[in-house]
């Protein structure tokens, strides 16, 4: 499994407005959810964040998701060749997002943190133990990250060891935990 924020982040952008019944209390619509947070926090921005989802697929969001809710990714990796392919902006720091689940509901709003552009090669395993995945070493990072960008790149050069892989790190606003 991998995190890669940008995946499905540009697909996302054209659905997000659409009334969605989501069941178990979850707002209908991305708009009602950034109401409702915002209830709750008045401190956060008028204008709602970008919304996405981790992954490539809804059971890697979902997995991923979760592992967010439980405090144990704090971290996702991206192709920076991908985000030039579809000249979708690069995450910043304190750029809040709301990150939806494999249905597109809403179910957390993180803000960014850092972000570092580094060579596919020279990801660090301290970047890997953020991400939270698997056994959360950067072996198994880097196996399911090459896996992942071959499979599924928005760019036709898809991998290559020393491409270029933006690095963030961010931290779970909604819900407290």
């Amino acid at each position: 499994m991998v995190g890669s924020r940008h995946s499905t982040r540009h697909l996302l952008l054209t659905k997000c407005r659409l009334p969605v019944h989501y069941g178990r209390g979850v707002p209908s619509t991305l708009d009602d959810f950034w109401t409702a947070r915002r209830l709750e926090r008045p401190d956060l921005p008028v204008d709602m964040p970008e919304a996405w989802s981790f992954g490539a697929t809804p059971e890697q969001a979902d997995a991923l998701l979760q592992l967010v809710l439980d405090g144990v990714k704090v971290g996702t990796a991206s192709s920076l060749w991908d985000y030039e392919a579809t000249g979708d902006p690069l995450p910043a720091v304190d750029e809040l997002s709301i990150v939806t689940d494999g249905s597109d509901a809403p179910r957390a709003v993180i803000e960014t943190t850092l972000v570092q552009v580094v060579p596919f090669d020279q990801v660090d395993a301290d970047h890997a133990w953020a991400e939270g995945e698997g056994d959360r070493t950067l072996e198994h990072w880097r196996a399911v990250h090459e896996a992942f960008w071959r499979a599924h790149s928005e760019h036709p050069r898809g991998f290559a060891p020393g491409m270029p892989v933006v690095c963030e790190r961010f931290r779970l606003l909604w819900p407290n935990r």
